[in-house]
């Protein structure tokens, strides 16, 4: 009776789920501080007469504040509630991400993406630390899976809207974070969700996180996360623009069109995990993905003609749409509702290293091997994860 209890609660669409929406909201609102501008970084290095090591900064100082302040809002998340750490980060989100609108000096830009990203620190972390408080079992993979479809379509779409924005000036792309206010009001009025009732010491807090965080598993995911991010971040969002505009000459737009295609399979693949996870274990479905990411980056730098693109991002976006909401669910999995903001938002934490560093170590490797050699570092990067999650 409760077996079928189940299958009927997990067969319900849950993407309908007016709360799962408005995390769909949010989703689409933070995303956007690094998949809209890429495309736009050709014209960037060229109107703010900075070097091509350099643009890559947009994406560092952005995600840099993502490295302190996220595990720190996540334990007052876990003690004052989520709500009253995603209202106030969405604002500063939108009033600084919007600001960057006006700015013509390199220096100022980095200072307001800086603050941008202070404002986006949290809610990647939230976002699924929510996901996990209100569903559980093959339902919370799912709803990672739709979250991340969603994450995907956003990034599939914002390459393009700001390929196409960044057509009228390198600093038009800069102008769609403003969407996040109005989305805070909407958390504000119309999400339910479970608050935590935390009311241990926040030194015993700390002390169960940190217990939490010493198991072998755990820190194998970790781990994990941060090379992900470096390889994406690097290889990925930062270089493989450059290549198609430098190499290939395409114009922003077709950067972007060429990024989103690759979103929208991701999307594809992360709707379907639903139906995935019946037919393979988590782990199996993260090492299918890290050998196909290594797959697709050891062809790019092989690519003579444009179209001839469309194989290794094929390849991309099936490994991207199963990997990540499979890393989330795992993580969510490992801490009760008192203790997920904080365990999330270390993992949130992982994520903005490798982000951070991404394209700062690629900048390295270009500078030495030139841009070919960030998409087979990113590559190696990929088997060095294979053999993480294959030992675990």
């Amino acid at each position: 009776m409760k077996h079928d209890k189940e299958e009927k609660k997990y067969k319900r669409k849950i993407y309908l789920d007016t709360n799962l929406q408005i995390i769909f909201g949010i989703t689409l609102a933070y995303i956007m501080g690094v998949a809209s501008i890429t495309p736009a970084f050709p014209k960037i290095v060229k109107e703010l007469n900075i070097s091509v090591k350099d643009v890559g900064l947009l994406i560092a100082v952005f995600s840099f504040p993502g490295i302190l302040l996220t595990p720190f809002l996540g334990v007052v998340a876990d003690r004052w509630g989520r709500k009253r750490i995603i209202i106030p980060s969405l604002m500063l989100f939108g009033i600084a991400g919007g600001l960057c609108f006006f700015v013509r000096d390199f220096k100022l830009l980095l200072i307001l993406r800086l603050f941008q990203g202070a404002g986006a620190a949290s809610l990647g972390s939230l976002t699924v630390t929510i996901i996990g408080d209100l569903y559980s079992g093959k339902e919370l993979v799912a709803a990672m899976g739709y979250n991340s479809s969603v994450r995907n379509i956003g990034s599939a779409s914002y390459p393009a809207i700001g390929g196409a924005l960044a057509m009228m000036g390198w600093n038009y792309p800069f102008i769609l974070p403003v969407i996040a206010v109005p989305i805070g009001f909407l958390v504000l009025f119309n999400l339910k969700t479970p608050e935590p009732e935390n009311e241990v010491h926040i030194r015993e807090h700390l002390n169960i996180v940190w217990k939490k965080l010493g198991n072998r598993q755990v820190i194998g995911l970790l781990v994990i996360s941060i090379i992900i991010f470096v390889m994406l971040f690097g290889s990925y969002m930062t270089c493989f623009p450059l290549l198609l505009g430098n190499s290939f000459g395409l114009s922003s737009l077709i950067i972007g069109l060429i990024m989103a295609g690759v979103s929208l399979i991701a999307a594809f693949t992360s709707s379907q995990l639903g139906k995935i996870i019946k037919l393979f274990s988590k782990k199996t479905i993260l090492k299918i993905s890290f050998i196909l990411y290594a797959l697709a980056l050891s062809i790019i730098p092989l690519v003579s003609q444009p179209w001839l693109f469309f194989i290794p991002m094929i390849i991309f976006g099936i490994a991207h749409g199963m990997n990540i909401p499979v890393i989330q669910s795992l993580f969510a999995e490992a801490a009760p509702l008192k203790y997920r903001a904080t365990f999330m938002s270390v993992s949130g934490m992982t994520f903005r290293v490798g982000q951070t560093l991404g394209p700062l170590l690629m900048g390295i490797v270009i500078s030495i091997w030139g841009i070919g050699g960030a998409f087979y570092a990113g590559a190696g990067l990929s088997i060095v994860m294979f053999i993480i999650i294959f030992r675990l």
